[in-house]
């Protein structure tokens, strides 16, 4: 159960990176966005170490607290949650 929890959270990590670029990029063009809560749900539901590293990349929704923090907060409580399923079950690391 838990190596299905780490593979959930490391696809929904790459789309939420993606997601970002291509928001980015979108934002550039003047076409069109992604939802705000589009982003949250992703970062959310899995996507928080994605969402908080293609913002950081891509230099996207960096001016606005609610994501800069959000994301972050989001971001280390997964690496926390990810470090706690690594110690606990040795069959992963094995």
């Amino acid at each position: 159960m838990e190596q299905i929890i780490l593979i959930l959270i490391l696809i929904m990590s790459v789309i939420a990176f993606f997601v970002m670029g291509y928001d980015k990029s979108q934002a550039k063009k003047h076409g069109q966005r992604i939802s705000e809560r589009t982003l949250w749900t992703l970062a959310i539901f899995g996507g928080a170490i994605g969402s908080y590293l293609g913002m950081n990349m891509f230099r996207h929704k960096t001016k606005h607290t609610n994501f800069r923090l959000g994301f972050l907060m989001l971001m280390i409580l997964y690496a926390f949650f990810i470090f706690y399923i690594l110690i606990t079950d040795s069959s992963i690391i094995a």
